[in-house]
């Protein structure tokens, strides 16, 4: 018997399969880095804007609140957009959406119109998760999606190192305002780039899901119903929680319980970055196997709640405390990409983009609501607990992580 050779096994398909998916993964993480650099366009400018409008930091501080506000509330609703319309046009109109609040910010001559334009930055800040979900999840091949996750997270620790280091030097050499237009001209490049790529981006058709005749149509909402989405929220609002203690208020904290040289302090949470981006390059390795997902995300932050408890404890000398943030950005990095595998488990086929834009939504909530409760322990001199609360909360995102698988397995018995 003669056999047949599968065109699709030959090196050519192979390589074609391997360029197709890193140009989706490539154009995706370009997104998101702009969507993690828009998060930034106005904090490290607060100096330039205090002089310039005459306004206290809460005030500032208030812009931020009312971005994360909005772009929760777009966040949990794009995602029937999406679903609905395709990730395409929504990406458009989020870059296109993050330019023009950019030009909005430098051509600005009240505080009030700040207030607006940073309205306008979290519409458009909203729609990247489940677009960028939507589009992994249907066009890179599975072998390589724990990769396009690793991807993904690197770039967005990128935008946000990169805001600052771009920001600050043009603010200092040629205006706040001159800056803002740069970061204006860098969004709508990225816009122009994807949109001449775009057919890159183009989703195959959504699988049919079967549905029997005696069973009602699923409504627009039906993926409410399950109980692994509410788990996953959860879970990113506490891995939120975390990130915000970290990049607000455990440099600070770290200064006063150690004797950290302020050169030193100064790199920590760069320290922490750029470790966590290597982290989730190993990430992406490990969680090539699925039914790892929960077990790398027990460990990953397990190993970042003994650094944190570390701080905690201990006497930790000052020239130790960088290699201490990057232990912990390294760890935590590492559960990045097993972290987005625990929503695609969790995911029906054809609510890909609601789901996402609900489960996000918790990362939003999460930065906005721990500031408060952390910065009230900073007022009070609670230095050493800012690191048990973030050891706590690092342990509760564990607990989350399995109590997303058991959800998940209690359930597949009754769906099937």
């Amino acid at each position: 018997m003669s056999t047949v050779a599968n065109p699709s096994s030959s090196p050519a398909a192979t390589s074609s399969a391997l360029r197709d998916d890193a140009a989706v993964i490539g154009l995706v993480g370009m997104a998101h880095l702009i969507s993690h650099y828009s998060q930034l366009l106005l904090a490290p400018l607060f100096p330039w804007l205090k002089t310039e409008f005459n306004v206290s930091y809460a005030e500032l501080g208030f812009l931020l609140s009312v971005f994360f506000v909005v772009s929760c509330a777009v966040q949990a609703m794009s995602g029937f957009v999406v679903d609905r319309f395709g990730p395409r046009p929504a990406l458009f109109a989020g870059l296109g959406l993050l330019g023009m609040a950019a030009i909005g910010f430098a051509t600005s001559t009240h505080y009030l119109t700040l207030l607006v334009f940073a309205a306008v930055a979290g519409v458009g800040n909203g729609v990247f998760h489940p677009v960028d979900y939507t589009i992994l999840n249907r066009k890179v091949s599975a072998a390589r999606l724990g990769h396009a996750y690793s991807v993904h997270g690197i770039t967005g620790s990128l935008g946000w190192a990169l805001a600052p280091a771009m920001l600050v030097p043009l603010a200092a050499a040629f205006g706040w305002r001159v800056a803002l237009l740069a970061a204006a001209g860098l969004i709508f490049t990225v816009l122009a780039i994807v949109f001449w790529r775009r057919r890159v981006l183009e989703l195959p058709p959504a699988p049919h899901v079967a549905q029997h005749a005696s069973q009602p149509a699923e409504s627009a909402f039906g993926f409410l119903r399950i109980p692994a989405v509410w788990m996953c929220f959860a879970f990113f609002f506490f891995y939120a929680a975390v990130l915000s203690v970290i990049q607000t208020f455990a440099t600070s904290s770290a200064t006063h319980l150690t004797n950290v040289p302020a050169t030193l302090a100064a790199m920590c949470l760069t320290a922490y970055m750029v470790a966590s981006a290597g982290g989730m390059v190993v990430g992406g390795f490990l969680v090539a196997d699925a039914s790892r997902a929960e077990r790398i995300v027990g460990m990953g932050f397990g190993v970042a709640a003994m650094f944190a408890l570390t701080m905690a404890l201990t006497p930790v000398p000052g020239v130790l405390v960088p290699v201490l943030f990057v232990g912990m950005g390294f760890a935590s990095g590492i559960a990045g990409p097993s972290r987005d595998m625990l929503v695609k488990r969790s995911t029906p086929e054809n609510a890909t983009g609601r789901v996402y834009g609900v489960v996000y939504a918790g990362l939003d909530i999460g930065q906005a609501v721990m500031p408060l409760i952390f910065g009230a322990l900073m007022d009070h001199g609670q230095y050493r607990a800012i690191w048990f609360g973030l050891a706590l909360l690092q342990g509760v995102l564990i607990a989350s992580a399995f109590n997303v698988r058991r959800v998940r397995r209690t359930l597949r018995p009754a769906m099937a």
